[in-house]
């Protein structure tokens, strides 16, 4: 018998750091919303708060359907995205403001050329540097938890959602301080908040694609890759910048159509790892089938979304939520033993700690297999996830 629940492997309860965390982090959140309280009126934020929030839970579902395989830690995805949201879209904020008035005091510029050679040149590297501490973090203190590019994409939009969303409060509230007003307002909305909600996750998956590639390299390897993914969240970001404060509508086509390039490479990215994961399923899975928890009908189920889906329904189904959540733990614990066995092959976990939490999931394997209701024919999961 385990001297714990087992369940810890899965790492879906927050710790005390990750409430630490988000506590400074929302205080964070909180003066930034401070300061544009105090740069337009009350009610102005509130608008600006509500449309800049209006879009997130379509965004977040967006960047969450690609996390389906192999899911993230709750925890991990909260505090990155109240990360961009608080700690580096406050920090980034006040730097930013403070190479805007020495630029147009050292340069003896007006203010819109100060602003847009700061946005096209400073902001870029402020602001992805900011953001791209926190997949620093994940590569120091959580690394095992980065076991493919899907993973730092995830991060890194998570990250730049929440960055992006205060981010969007600011812009809100000048452009309905500006001149134009409403219409100000309905432009800037239509631009940030429509056109390209996923920017500053695409810029940001540059670093999180190089630090999902570092946590599996060591020495100089590791430091280059990390540095070449900065600098292309830099250049990206400042490209998208440069084109749409120099170039006017013909370069806001070119900016839209870069960073639609990067979406399509960036999901293609994502299906060669899912197909990656699904390898890994395949290779190391099969030798548990002497333990009685694992066979091959089970693996045929885990290899594709469509029959996890389809398995997850069955259970509901004949089981309830006590044989939905049995059979989510299931696929959940099974997918992170084969990334488990790949985790060690590239030594990224010791010898101590595989064996560790080779026992958990083994252990919430057989819980949740016990708590699944009984099968229909066949394997475990019956006839319908097992089914092509």
């Amino acid at each position: 018998m385990a001297s714990r629940d087992p369940r810890w492997v899965l790492k879906d309860r927050p710790s005390s750091a990750l409430i630490i965390g988000l506590v400074v982090t929302g205080v964070c959140a909180l003066v930034s919303f401070s300061f544009d309280v105090l740069n337009g009126a009350p009610v102005q934020f509130f608008i600006a708060l509500v449309l800049a929030l209006a879009p997130v839970p379509l965004l977040l579902a967006a960047v969450l359907a690609l996390d389906r395989m192999e899911p993230e830690p709750r925890s991990n995805l909260v505090f990155a995205f109240a990360w961009g949201a608080g700690i580096a879209v406050l920090v980034a904020g006040v730097v930013n403001s403070l190479n805007l008035h020495y630029i147009i005091d050292a340069g003896n510029l007006s203010a819109t050329s100060a602003r847009n050679l700061a946005a096209t040149f400073g902001a870029p590297v402020v602001e992805e540097t900011m953001k791209g501490l926190v997949l620093l973090g994940l590569l120091k203190f959580r690394r095992a938890e980065l076991d493919g590019p899907t993973d730092g994409i995830i991060y890194a939009s998570m990250v730049g959602l929440g960055f992006g969303m205060s981010e969007n409060v600011s812009y809100y509230i000048a452009a309905l301080n500006s001149e134009q007003g409403g219409v100000g307002l309905a432009v800037t909305v239509v631009l940030r908040g429509v056109l390209s909600p996923f920017a500053h996750p695409l810029f940001t998956s540059m670093i999180g694609v190089a630090v999902a590639y570092a946590a599996h390299r060591h020495g100089p390897e590791r430091v280059f890759s990390v540095m070449a993914g900065w600098a292309g969240a830099m250049v990206l970001h400042g490209l998208w910048n440069g084109l749409v404060s120099y170039g006017g509508f013909p370069g806001l086509v070119v900016a839209y159509g870069a960073l639609m390039v990067v979406l399509v490479v960036l999901i293609c990215v994502v299906i060669a790892d899912r197909r990656r994961i699904v390898a890994l399923l395949q290779r190391y899975l099969p030798p548990y089938e002497p333990t009685k928890l694992v066979d091959q009908a089970d693996i045929h189920m885990l290899s594709a979304l469509p029959r996890r889906r389809r398995a997850r329904q069955w259970a509901k189904l004949h089981g309830g939520k006590r044989g939905l959540r049995a059979m989510s733990d299931y696929q959940l614990a099974a997918t992170e033993l084969g990334l488990l066995h790949a985790r060690a092959a590239r030594r990224v976990v010791d010898e101590q700690a595989f064996h560790e939490e080779q026992r958990a999931l083994l252990e919430c394997m057989s819980i949740a297999r016990a708590q699944l209701p009984p099968p229909a024919g066949g394997g475990f999961s019956g006839p319908v996830p097992g089914s092509p």
